[in-house]
Parts: structure tokens; sequence; C-alpha cells
């Protein structure tokens, strides 16, 4: 497959993902022929035979140490902007999101450049019922926060960036670096007036024995949650008393 303009490649954030990111990669480039890893801090070894292969559109990028998701993400997009690219699908690492999407995606934000193209994910029976109830109470706080713009599940990542825009929201805080990133991204573009496009996709969760990994810490990262939305609450009322509003 040509990549009609390369302006638009596929970016994979990667911390720890084991034996399914060598597969998760091989995939993206059976769909796009540009494919950048961002390995970030790994120690598991898993992208060492990414980083010897000479796959023409693959390039493996290595932070030294781990800072987060969307660091991760953010180190890609300078770089693909540097590089002249203007738009990043971004997906996980660790299989969960589907490579057969790839083109569907890149062709809806070939015909929306300013919108960010959000995933909506349709999960399969072996999806954890307590994970699908707990992320509601997030989507419900985003709508409230977006009044119902931008996407449709704000912690699904399988999203099609403007990288302009993204790399500006992402400047305009300290947040939405590690677990933070994909809720926190999709309200502050909708509050910059981003479009968002939300299309289908499918989401497994893959069993350990399968090679499946979760960096997913109940406490931790609930805890994290509540601080993500107790700042966008702050940032709102901060906003809304901010002299343009008066």
């Amino acid at each position: 497959m040509t990549n009609p303009s390369r302006s638009h490649l596929v970016l994979i954030p990667a911390f720890n993902p084991g034996r399914l990111l060598s597969g998760t990669v091989a995939a993206a480039l059976e769909k796009w022929p540009d494919v950048w890893v961002v390995v970030d801090g790994s120690t598991d070894a898993s992208h060492e035979a990414l980083s010897r292969e000479c796959t023409p559109g693959l390039r493996v990028i290595v932070r030294p140490a781990n800072a987060g998701k969307g660091a991760a993400v953010l180190t890609g997009a300078r770089e693909a902007m540097g590089a002249g690219f203007t738009h990043a699908l971004v997906m996980d690492a660790d299989g969960q999101h589907p490579a057969n999407r790839i083109a569907a995606f890149m062709a809806a934000s070939f015909a929306a450049p300013d919108a960010v193209i959000c995933g909506r994910p349709v999960f399969g029976p072996e999806a954890p019922r307590a994970r699908l109830y707990g992320r509601k109470l997030s989507v419900g706080l985003v709508r409230l926060e977006t009044s119902g713009r931008g996407a449709a599940d704000p912690l699904f990542g399988f999203r099609v960036y403007p990288l302009a825009r993204l790399v500006g929201v992402l400047d305009a805080t300290r947040g939405a670096r590690r677990s933070d990133f994909d809720p926190e991204v999709a309200v502050r573009l909708a509050w910059a007036g981003t479009p968002a496009i939300n299309l289908d996709a499918e989401c497994a969760y893959i069993p350990a024995d399968r090679g499946g990994v979760s960096h997913f810490r109940y406490l931790r990262d609930n805890l994290s949650m509540v601080a993500l939305h107790a700042r966008l609450f702050a940032a709102m009322i901060l906003d809304r008393r901010s002299p343009r509003h008066a």
C-alpha cells in the first residue's frame, strides 16, 4: 500500500508491551507504510529486534526513561512534525487496537484534516465487566466537561490527531503525560474547538497467557482520574470567570 501524501503516519507508544509489540507493528505496516514506535523507557527488550530491522517506513525512537504515554506521544509528534508529517494515528502497542481499521481512519482524516478521528470502542465478550462499568463514569464526566462534544469514549486511544493541534494542547498543560493522556487531550481538543469524528473500532482484551500485558493499577489510576477531572473542572470554573466571559 502506498501513502497518498506522506502526511499521515502510525505512531505507537510502547512501555514494556512484551511479545505482542512485534505483531502489532507488523500488522500496522501491512495497512500503512509509515509506522513509528516510541519506546518509553522499556526494560523488557521487546523493541530490540525492531531496532535491528531495516524495514522501510519503520522508525524506532527510544526514550531513556519512562515518562508516560502522553510524554511518548509528544516526543513522537514533535519528531513527526519535524519530518513533515501533519497527522498521526496513535494506537497501543499491546494488540488491543484494530490494525484493520487504520485505512478507514486515515481516509476519514484526509476528508476532514482539521478533525480528530476518534475510535468508538466495540468490546467483545472477553472484556472485563468491571472495567466496562468503571469507564462509564469517565465518559459521563467528559461529556459534562465538553458539553457533549469531542470523543465518544475519552479512554479509548485509537485516534488520528492533527499534530499541530495535539502539540498545542499538550504544550498548554503539564498534565496529560501518563494515564491521563487520552481523556485530557480529548477534553482540551474539544475546548480548543477541534471537531471530532467518532468511528467504530474493535477493542480486544488479550489474556496474559496469550501475551497480554496490562499496566493498569486500580488504585493509582483511579486516583489519577479523580485528580484529572478535578483539574479540568477547576480550569472550567476559572475560564468562565475570566474577563472574556464577563
